[in-house]
């Protein structure tokens, strides 16, 4: 029951934001979203971490199609609803100093998008996680298309036209599943105990491969990305960076890997080198970039790659190290955009060639900004260092040279980040940025948050990474038994 709580929530959050004003919806907004966090606290309290699935519900929903209303949380599902219900609630506080048209719906969609995002990470019917996928697209569909830059019409068509074609590839995929199961079901559990063989599993790999991968998003199918989270509203960039790409790297483990590991075998050592070329290239244009909301999106890009490449060499270090550095990930990316939101709205531009001198004016944020800087290039005992130093691990076990040249997304980010701190608030003061004023109120408040996650994390990831072990190691050992089987 507690689930259905959790699911329905911020769809009633979501429709109360509507009957509100627009100074009154946001608030109404930030209520339901921490009520929402107050839930997955609840579930974590009366979460054991083991690899059972926990708090599952199980109702008929389209009986006479197999379909089911069926959700559950176990360690994997669990690290993703405290990302959802942590976030959420900090990216509507970041815009309260905006002063949006129709708050009211602008609320109300995220909220709606949120519940969209919970139903895909706890969902254990092909039929729900398809329904939740598609749940989530369209509020940021119009979170972009509505409240976005100048050219927001064509990037957010774009954006809509990649990610709705890769979910029909696995719509397809879930749909030949279902005609595969003896019971003719969709509940996921099924799917697992399959036995297709390779070349079938090899069109499994690629239905749902695609999807994921434009929605993470990994080279060569990213070209939507930078030009969406550039043009997209702070407050969609920060759903769009922070949550919604996790939803493909969640798929990869918890349904491409599993239901085809056969056709995962032939493709593993493309996917991982397609993986590590995006790290690379990434890192390389976001040095070009003065734009500093664009460099942030191609530093994802690269973060995200390095995130791909572990899950993929699929050891317990790997996918250990991917469950963290989703979460690490989603704080350091959000509390990234929320800088360049503070900046862009004082300065009113984003070219960081055009600034300098800001730590002299306004400290706080200055610190704030460090903070997020260092975690995001896996400085020691900050959040980043541990999920970059499980990956690398994992991907280490794999191949040797692909974990050397996965570690320059460690150097590159460092360099990249560090040359846009320094040249956004060192040196001297100019015409622009003399008047720079330091963060106040829910800016305090946002940054606080943010950087105290990114140190608690780094000095003691184990609360986290003791959330998801039992899973991650349980899925493992199913899925490289069931290969050992097909084999023989």
């Amino acid at each position: 029951m507690m689930v259905i709580i959790l699911l329905l929530l911020p769809l009633l959050g979501a429709l109360a934001a509507l009957l509100f004003k627009n100074g009154a919806a946001k608030t109404v907004a930030l209520l339901f979203a921490l009520a929402e966090l107050g839930v997955a606290v609840f579930l974590l309290s009366q979460f054991i971490p083991d690899a059972s699935t926990q708090f599952a519900v199980d109702y008929a929903w389209i009986e006479s199609f197999g379909i089911h209303f069926k959700a559950g949380i176990d360690g994997i599902s669990m690290v993703m609803v405290l990302l959802t219900t942590i976030l959420v609630p900090l990216i509507i506080l970041t815009t309260f100093k905006h002063e949006y048209k129709n708050q009211p719906v602008m609320y109300s969609l995220i909220l709606f998008m949120q519940a969209g995002l919970l139903l895909v990470f706890t969902a254990l019917d092909g039929f729900l996680f398809y329904v939740g996928w598609e749940a989530a697209l369209l509020p940021i569909y119009f979170i972009c298309a509505l409240w976005g830059g100048a050219d927001r019409v064509r990037i957010t068509l774009k954006f809509f036209i990649y990610t709705f074609a890769g979910s029909l590839f696995m719509l397809l995929g879930i749909i030949y599943l279902y005609l595969q199961t003896p019971g003719k079901t969709f509940a996921l559990d099924a799917f697992y105990n399959l036995n297709l063989d390779a070349s079938q599993q090899s069109v499994m790999f690629w239905a749902f491969f695609l999807a994921f991968a434009i929605k993470m998003p990994l080279f060569p199918f990213h070209t939507w990305q930078p030009d969406t989270y550039t043009e997209a509203p702070s407050a969609g960039t920060m759903m769009l960076s922070g949550i919604m790409l996790k939803m493909g790297i969640y798929g990869v483990i918890r349904w491409l890997i599993p239901i085809s590991p056969l056709g995962f075998d032939r493709w593993v050592c493309t996917v991982i080198v397609l993986a590590v070329i995006g790290i690379v290239y990434a890192s390389l244009i976001a040095f070009n970039q003065k734009d500093g909301k664009r460099l942030i999106a191609y530093s994802s890009i690269g973060h995200v790659g390095l995130i791909a490449a572990g899950i993929f060499a699929w050891n317990v270090q790997g996918v250990q190290g991917a469950m963290i550095q989703m979460l690490n990930h989603g704080i350091n990316v959000v509390g990234l955009f929320f800088i360049m939101d503070i900046i862009s709205r004082r300065l009113n531009t984003r070219d960081i060639t055009q600034m300098g001198g800001i730590a002299k004016v306004a400290p706080q944020f200055a610190i704030a900004f460090l903070i997020i800087v260092l975690g995001t290039v896996a400085l020691p005992l900050t959040n980043g260092f541990i999920g970059e130093f499980l990956l690398l691990n994992g991907i280490f076990q794999y191949n040797i040279w692909l974990s050397a040249v996965a570690g320059l997304t460690i150097i590159f980010g460092a360099v990249y980040m560090l040359r846009m701190y320094k040249k956004v608030m060192q040196g001297e003061t100019n015409t622009l940025t003399a008047t720079f004023t330091d963060i106040t109120g829910s800016e305090k408040v946002v940054l606080g948050i943010i950087c105290l996650l990114i140190i608690v994390i780094g000095v003691y990831p184990q609360v986290i990474l003791h959330i998801s072990e039992a899973s991650v190691t349980n899925l493992i050992d199913q899925v490289n038994q069931k290969k050992l089987i097909s084999v023989k």
